[in-house]
């Protein structure tokens, strides 16, 4: 099993008369939904309200073969993020102070048990504690035999202390064995007129064994500790919105890894082309189909496959 751990949200999203209407969402809760519907057995660490938001959002997961085990149940508020649109991209404006992902302590979260493969981390939920202190904990107490992969996802207007949200990147980055970035997220965490690629570097020089930078229509790369990198073309795609693309992409490289046997920390850095390719074109195919249509619906195994 593979378990997410972040915030599960509603995203409220404009329709065409320019009303708003209630979606599940949030980056995490994406790439666990986006797993799910690859096959991979998959749990979620995230808080669920005992709202009405906080059914709909554990149908959801329950719907995508999501296990909720692992959630934090409380009375507190759902978090709402509203969605603006401008030609397909989208931005967020987040509803989350004492809200029931944001609210999780530590002593919340029950125990990772022994079978667990892999752990992902991402989200705006590692923005602002005490939810965002919790997860890096828990990230930091994972045994070096199990894989770790965050994707930040990062969000600098929601971000309440930037000097430490700083500190508590770079500490998940030194822990990760697999680090996604987009060109954006790269920017802002290490900024300067550096190339892309010195500042893969730099990243993969603070610990993890692989790095991920996507650049949105321009593919994708996947830079290795030795030095080696693949780069891959983005999927052509009549493209609706960009709602979760890229926490599906995250999915599609964790779904690709366990199918190749690789989703363990010892088989990173070393991964074969052939492997690499495979990873890159999976995630890249699922989040082509992800933005073809409107919000997160990310694809099931039988599309990906879909000639």
């Amino acid at each position: 099993m593979i378990l997410c751990c972040g915030e599960a949200l509603i995203d409220m999203i404009p329709n065409e008369a320019g009303a708003y209407v209630p979606h599940v969402g949030g980056a995490v809760l994406n790439t666990a939904v986006a797993l799910g519907r690859l096959g991979v057995t998959t749990g979620l660490i995230t808080g669920l309200s005992s709202d009405p938001f906080g059914a709909m959002i554990a149908e959801h997961m329950s719907a995508s073969h999501v296990s909720t085990a692992y959630a934090v149940r409380s009375a507190r508020n759902t978090t709402l993020a509203f969605v603006h649109l401008d030609e397909g991209q989208a931005t967020y404006t987040f509803y989350d102070e004492d809200t029931a992902t944001r609210g999780i302590e530590a002593d919340d979260i029950d125990p990772v048990p022994s079978d667990i493969e892999a752990m992902f981390f991402g989200g705006i939920s590692l923005c602002n504690p005490p939810v965002a202190d919790s997860l890096l904990t828990l990230a930091l107490a994972q045994p070096e035999r199990r894989l770790v992969m965050a994707d930040p996802n990062i969000r600098p207007s929601f971000v309440s202390d930037h000097e430490g949200y700083r500190a508590r990147l770079n500490a998940l980055i030194a822990r990760t064995d697999i680090i996604k970035l987009s060109d954006d997220d790269l920017n802002w965490v290490i900024p300067g007129e550096a190339s892309l690629e010195d500042k893969a570097k730099e990243i993969l020089a603070r610990g993890p064994k692989m790095f991920l930078l996507t650049e949105g229509g321009d593919g994708a790369t996947a830079y290795l500790q030795s030095g080696r990198h693949l780069h891959v073309p983005a999927q052509k795609a009549t493209v609706v919105d960009t709602v979760g693309a890229g926490d599906t992409f995250n999915a599609g490289c964790l779904a690709a890894l366990r199918s190749e046997d690789a989703l363990h920390p010892g088989a990173i850095a070393d991964l074969p082309e052939s492997t690499l390719h495979h990873m890159l074109t999976v995630a890249a195919r699922a989040a082509a189909i992800t933005v073809s249509r409107a919000g997160a619906n990310p694809p099931w195994t039988m599309e990906l496959n879909d000639d």
